[in-house]
């Protein structure tokens, strides 16, 4: 681990071609730059912060609302014909009114009652015949509107916005961990990029000591010159090697830095934790965790819940129905305003409409039966989903002791290529090896390397694929949830 930091640091300072400072990324700095900066995690959260205000707006609209409605002035003159006196007559008009209501809808019943005072005020004159009134008028009226024989309209809208808040949060939370998953692949593949370009120029200089031993023996007529021309080749082709181990680790950089929203002129280096640690997993606990735990399940079962709102809403379409209105209130009336309460009058009002439909050939038990099968169809992808959730994390706890057991066979293949090379380079200084057969022992230890690598990597991302699958931090042992949901 030591070995390789430092190698890390060396990278830095010296860098490739570039004399920009190096921002050196761990993988946690790395997924909150992306977090915070990625386009597509912002566009989520616009959406849940827009899902978390129609709820709210809702439920406002379920509390008490004050209207106040006036107007000040209003004046109106019409040119009337008298047919029984025939004559023409003019009528003036000058008004003013204002009314104030409350309204407050019952969730429970779906109906509303509202309170309402109207106050108005008319000076009307006829200018023909001489005549003046004025009048006020004073209305106070208490009013009940209740559906009847229907499901609750508002019960409903507010509980399918409650679901569709819950299912932005599962939205929002699942596009978290694909960041995640992605931003964590693409940190191992400038890793990985990384280190084939370290084992490129490992390589490079290998060949380049090659190249001077073979020289000298040339120039000293200890070997053939042919020796030489193979030398060159191999130096040569080394040298391309890391030309395009560079060009493949800067274009790597470039789609990192992409995904995590940062500036393409920056210089960055990732800094992994490469240390294995061994992780215990019960495979049936692992599958339950992911059952208990995974949001898709959880966006299946609302889906359910909103077919059978479908259901209901279809079945409402052409339905036996009511609706009862009443209405009791006061009503005052005078030319002044300080007498316009001593004769005040009642006024109730009691109302029922029944809408009962006849025949519609058959159209809603049609549509009836299209729902009930839309929601039939959605039952059965909760269950093929719940399968197919087990079968990946099954497969992903066989495979992860597998994959450790490959680190294990990697790092012992680099620890005997080490020794081959070192063997055979010592037999090439002493002319009993061709430098063909000794680039063939250079390659075997670069694939080690970069198997070795690939191992580690390969380990890494299926333990963070047991996480996502399962959401259950098996290196922590405890729940993994990008945002609580409950809230």
């Amino acid at each position: 681990m030591l070995k390789q930091i430092l190698i890390f640091v060396l990278l830095a300072l010296g860098g490739l071609k570039c004399a920009v400072a190096q921002e050196v990324l761990t993988l946690e700095k790395a997924l909150n730059i992306a977090f915070e900066h990625s386009p597509s995690l912002i566009q989520s959260k616009l959406r849940l912060e827009q899902s978390q205000l129609n709820l709210k707006a809702q439920e406002a609209s379920l509390k008490s609302q004050f209207s106040l409605d006036v107007s000040p002035f209003n004046y109106t003159r019409n040119n009337q014909y008298d047919n029984i006196n025939s004559k023409w007559y003019a009528n003036e008009t000058m008004s003013s009114n204002a009314s104030f209501g409350i309204q407050q809808p019952i969730k429970w019943t779906d109906g509303t009652i509202s309170l309402v005072n109207d106050f108005s005020w008319q000076d009307a004159s006829n200018k023909t015949y001489g005549g003046k009134n004025t009048s006020f008028n004073h209305n106070l009226s208490l009013r009940l509107n209740q559906p009847l024989f229907t499901y609750n309209r508002t019960k409903m809208q507010l509980q399918e916005l409650q679901y569709a808040l819950e299912n932005t949060k599962i939205s929002y939370a699942l596009q978290q961990l694909n960041i995640e998953k992605n931003v964590t692949s693409q940190f191992y593949n400038v890793y990985q990029a990384q280190q084939d370009l370290n084992a490129a120029r490992d390589e490079y200089a290998n060949q380049k000591q090659n190249y001077d031993i073979i020289k000298n023996k040339v120039e000293a007529g200890l070997v053939a010159k042919e020796e030489l021309f193979q030398a060159e080749v191999n130096l040569l082709t080394s040298e391309s090697s890391v030309y395009s181990k560079e060009i493949s680790f800067e274009n790597t950089k470039d789609n990192f830095k992409l995904l995590l929203g940062m500036g393409l002129d920056e210089n960055v280096m990732v800094l992994p934790n490469t240390g294995i640690v061994s992780v215990d997993i019960n495979s049936n606990n692992a599958v339950k965790y992911a059952l208990d735990q995974r949001m898709e399940i959880r966006q299946k079962q609302i889906t359910l819940e909103q077919d059978v709102f479908n259901i209901i809403r279809t079945k409402a379409e052409n339905e036996f129905k009511g609706n009862i209105t009443a209405r009791v209130g006061l009503d005052a009336l005078g030319g002044k305003v300080k007498n316009m309460y001593d004769n005040p009058t009642d006024n109730e009002q009691v109302g029922i409409t029944l809408t009962i439909p006849i025949f519609d050939w058959g159209a809603k038990k049609a549509r009836v039966k299209s729902s009930e099968l839309a929601m039939e169809s959605d039952e059965i992808d909760l269950e093929e989903q719940k399968k197919q959730i087990t079968l990946d994390v099954r497969q992903i706890c066989r495979n992860l002791p597998t994959l450790v057991r490959q680190i294990e066979i990697k790092k012992k293949n680099i620890d005997n290529a080490e020794r081959t090379y070192e063997i055979n380079l010592e037999k090439y200084r002493n002319g009993n090896l061709t430098g063909m057969e000794l680039q063939q022992y250079q390659s075997q230890l670069t694939t080690a390397k970069q198997d070795y690598t690939n191992a580690i990597i390969s380990y890494k991302l299926e333990l963070l694929n047991l996480k996502i699958q399962t959401l259950w931090d098996f290196e922590s042992n405890q729940s993994y949830l990008p945002v609580n949901l409950l809230k």
